[in-house]
């Protein structure tokens, strides 16, 4: 592979993908961050509402709220997802220093560009398959559960 192709690969996909995964890593920890809060909470307040309101509407709605919060999150993986997508993009980062070291792989390539696209496009890919995987488990446990 040629320098020019290299650093069009470098500047197009690489850094786009590093991009790409620190956001979504970023946007899945905040979800998650944000309605695992609201869950412990609103799972904290539901007995207090309990024992002090009449009528017990308030506290029903709120124990429905939990329920939702508590599915949302099992549905949506946003924690799996958020670790998963922060461990690509740190790895993928790791890989452009392994390169410009001459690292592992890389100390005995004869075309270390050819090489770090292919560890690049096969970490990506593998994120892909785990992706998928986690996701498709999910279907099967709710469409065995009814839901």
């Amino acid at each position: 592979m040629d320098k020019q192709k290299f650093e069009e690969y470098i500047a197009r996909r690489y850094r786009d993908q590093i991009s790409w995964y620190d956001k979504k890593a970023a946007t899945n920890k905040r979800l998650y961050q944000v309605l695992e809060t609201l869950l412990i909470m609103l799972s904290v307040l539901t007995p207090i509402l309990v024992a002090i309101i009449q009528p017990k509407i308030l506290p029903i709605i709120i124990s429905l709220a939990v329920a939702i919060l508590a599915s949302v999150l099992k549905i949506f993986k946003y924690q799996e997802n958020w670790i998963n997508y922060r461990t690509t993009c740190e790895t993928l980062k790791k890989e452009l220093y392994f390169y410009d070291a001459g690292l592992n792989d890389y100390s005995s390539s004869k075309d270390k560009e050819a090489h770090f696209v292919e560890r690049v496009e096969s970490l990506i890919s593998r994120e892909n398959t785990l992706w998928l995987s986690i996701h498709k488990e999910e279907k099967k446990a709710r469409q065995k559960t009814g839901q």
